[in-house]
């Protein structure tokens, strides 16, 4: 299912917290025809792209007696202030209301606690969701109907590809590896540049030649039909720089593999703690 056109959302969608990500939410679904007069927000430290929609219509900081029936209500808090940003919620949160948190680590279990009669959806979005090259994983609770669901999956899809799981354990290593994955890849084009001005070559140059690589082989990660280990063996010839290089990053003691092994285990660890 791809993102699709919103103008047939009747109801009022709440976003709760417009930062990074909930704020390129709520761009995408702008773009894609959800009139801002059908969108609340509260977030108490708004961006002026928010303040901008609220001169059209967006309901800035509402009273929550004021904003009404909802579609769907989008948690986009840090997680640190869940245990006060979401019991409040409950007022707006019917049987009939669809909430989808993406708050790294938050389970069903607590945002049921906090909603008991919401159905819900824990969402696990990333960064590039600021481009339209997103992904986010999300797990459904036993309350979400078939039209909820389609719902949901429209609201996460504005920003990228969604993906669906029955078993909600997994989103802890979904958050290991594509909630927290822009970050070891941006921290790649870092270590590419640093190794580039060890080797000899000016600073603004080894930053070009990192990102522009990193940039271009991602994009040709995207287009082609090849598996990832195919395209680096088109890349290397026997006995050649690259196999040279990937000798040192291939290994099996101390390589890349272990090392992103480790990082993993430690994001996913973080992950189940955040949950409380």
């Amino acid at each position: 299912m791809t993102a699709t056109k919103f103008s047939d959302i009747a109801h009022t969608v709440v976003l709760v917290g417009a930062g990074k990500m909930g704020g390129a939410m709520l761009e995408s679904w702008i773009g894609l025809g959800l009139d801002p007069k059908h969108v609340a927000v509260i977030e108490p430290q708004p961006a002026d792209a928010v303040r901008v929609l609220a001169a059209r219509g967006l309901r800035l900081n509402p009273p929550m007696d004021k904003i009404g029936d909802a579609s769907a209500i989008l948690i986009a808090v840090k997680p640190q202030v869940a245990a006060e940003a979401v019991p409040p919620l409950a007022k707006l949160a019917g049987s009939s209301t669809l909430v989808v948190s993406i708050m790294a680590g938050k389970t069903l279990a607590f945002l049921e606690r906090a909603l008991p009669q919401a159905a819900i959806v824990r969402a696990m979005p990333n960064t590039p969701a600021a481009i339209g090259r997103g992904i986010t994983v999300a797990v459904a609770n036993a309350r979400v109907s078939v039209s909820q669901r389609n719902l949901a999956h429209r609201l996460l899809a504005a920003t990228g590809s969604v993906e669906w799981v029955d078993d909600e354990s997994l989103m802890d290593a979904v958050t290991a590896i594509s909630g927290s994955g822009p970050a070891y890849v941006f921290l790649l084009a870092e270590s590419l540049t640093r190794a580039g001005i060890a080797a000899g070559l000016p600073a603004e140059l080894a930053a070009k030649l990192a990102r522009e690589t990193i940039a271009g082989s991602g994009e040709l990660l995207h287009r082609s039909p090849l598996d990832p280990a195919t395209l680096r063996q088109n890349v290397t010839s026997p006995g050649g720089t690259t196999a040279a290089a990937l000798e040192v990053l291939m290994a099996a003691a101390d390589g890349l593999d272990p090392l992103l092994a480790k990082a993993i285990a430690a994001a996913a660890k973080r992950s189940r703690e955040l949950a409380g």
